[in-house]
């Protein structure tokens, strides 16, 4: 019997690698499939890893419509038993719902893999409707790490190594510790740099990110305890309002 089932986790955990290798196994035992993505990292209509694996795939946009990719392959002889859904935080509810409906009418298996929660810690609204809906929500079990060697548990976005709690839902960029992922011209010669780490839930909460604690390291320290990030001026909380 077909399913929708969710694998889930935060960046850096192993997503893209496991939604290759489930599609390669699937291939191997004689199954037709379709991979799609939206907004990966290598660009349009890709799925990559950060281990390096790639390939192509259907990209996704607002007016894709699933029911109607997979009866149209259908109609013309392909043989479709599943489908590969990468960064699946970034479809919409309708589309969740139409994969939903690949399921249960036609049975096609649908395997998603996405991000829950954003920057700011809400749900997207991609992945909200798949937990809604999902068979069966998995979480992966290769955990993401935070600069501290605690398991990573929220995804965090920062601009110039200061990590932010507003701003845009969807700015497509990638984990990397030193920062370099995406950057959006401003006034000036200065180009801010937008980067993603992931964060244990205590430095999340102390805006503490591998640049910053980096910085933190430099300076002698003062107090025989962790002080909360948020009094530290460059964290961008509220030890900058005097600045």
């Amino acid at each position: 019997m077909a399913e929708l089932v969710f694998f889930s986790g935060t960046m850096d955990c192993g997503k893209s690698t496991l939604a290759l290798q489930m599609d390669h196994n699937h291939r191997a035992r004689g199954r037709g499939g379709v991979r799609f993505s939206r907004n990966d990292r290598a660009g349009e209509s890709r799925i990559s890893s950060r281990l390096g694996l790639e390939t192509d795939a259907v990209e996704v946009v607002d007016g894709t419509d699933f029911w109607e990719e997979v009866m149209l392959r259908r109609t013309q002889g392909q043989r479709v038993d599943y489908l590969i859904c990468d960064e699946a935080q970034f479809y919409t509810p309708e589309q969740v719902e139409q994969l939903a409906k690949v399921v249960d009418e036609i049975d096609v298996d649908v395997f998603a893999f996405g991000i829950t929660a954003d920057f700011r810690t809400r749900l997207f609204p991609g992945s909200q409707r798949l937990v809604e809906l999902a068979d069966r929500v998995q979480v992966l079990q290769v955990e993401a790490l935070c600069w501290c060697g605690r398991r990573a548990t929220h995804n965090a976005r920062t601009v110039d190594g200061v990590m932010v709690t507003e701003g845009a839902q969807v700015v497509v960029g990638d984990v990397d510790m030193a920062g370099d992922s995406a950057a959006a011209p401003v006034a000036g010669d200065h180009v801010p740099v937008v980067g993603y780490e992931t964060l244990c839930r205590r430095h999340y909460m102390r805006r503490v990110t591998a640049h910053g604690a980096a910085l933190m390291g430099q300076q002698d320290p003062l107090l025989p305890f962790e002080v909360d990030a948020c009094l530290w001026r460059g964290s961008g909380g509220a030890g900058t309002a005097g600045a």
